[in-house]
């Protein structure tokens, strides 16, 4: 079985078996987040979309803590080995995949920047497509809707979405892109961490029920979500 838990803003906990996987841990300066970095000293993979602040922040002292492979683009990995002294690290580029003890992990294109804290180039921002427990999730971490979405991620048993708006896509193009992906459920990310990215998490429910084949699930902050067999297509 595998559980999906939101940390708050863009950062979530997946659990399949025995393995934890972090995706773009920030926690000690989130607002919302109530997880703390020395919570996953068992963690065994983290994930980095793209090299911003609120994505990169804890990633690195998690990983020593508790010897996690970090997976990213090829740039941001080195950056981690090199400026982190992270012994494992998983470079990938967009379109690629890799098979994991937990199952296999494709590189997908996101519309977004991506730069590192220390201003070293981020290479380009992405999302993930995890297949595991014969699922296939996504997540399409910080961006704008795009429509090859449909070709990399149509008919997902699950869609994570950023809806925050300004830096990524708010509200309307998420309904967009659910509708181009067809998952069979959606979670919403990236909202109401900071005034700038506040929404109306209800009236994204409403739409995503009267506008689009999904359901809808709003986890609060630490609130998980369990796919197994009841919850295949």
């Amino acid at each position: 079985m595998t559980s999906i838990t939101w940390l708050g803003h863009g950062s979530w906990l997946i659990e399949c078996d025995n393995h934890r996987i972090l995706l773009d841990p920030f926690l000690s300066d989130n607002p919302s987040a109530t997880a703390k970095p020395d919570d996953f000293f068992d963690c065994h993979h983290i994930l980095i979309s793209h090299g911003h602040f609120d994505h990169v922040a804890d990633a690195a002292q998690i990983a020593k803590n508790s010897n996690a492979t970090v997976i990213a683009i090829h740039e941001i990995a080195q950056w981690f080995a090199e400026q982190h002294q992270i012994e494992q690290t998983i470079g990938m580029n967009l379109g690629g995949q890799v098979t994991l003890p937990f199952g296999t992990l494709k590189m997908v294109p996101a519309v977004h920047s991506s730069q590192l804290p220390d201003g070293s180039s981020g290479g380009v921002a992405a999302g993930f497509v995890l297949t595991t427990g014969g699922r296939r999730i996504y997540f399409a971490c910080d961006t704008a809707y795009f429509g090859d979405m449909a070709h990399y991620a149509g008919g997902v048993d699950l869609a994570v979405l950023p809806i925050g708006d300004l830096f990524t896509m708010g509200i309307e193009e998420s309904i967009a892109a659910i509708q181009t992906i067809q998952p069979t459920q959606v979670l919403p990310a990236h909202y109401n961490t900071w005034p700038p990215i506040t929404v109306d998490v209800e009236m994204w429910t409403k739409k995503v029920r009267e506008e689009t084949e999904a359901e809808p699930i709003v986890l609060p902050v630490g609130g998980s979500v369990q796919l197994d067999s009841t919850l295949a297509k």
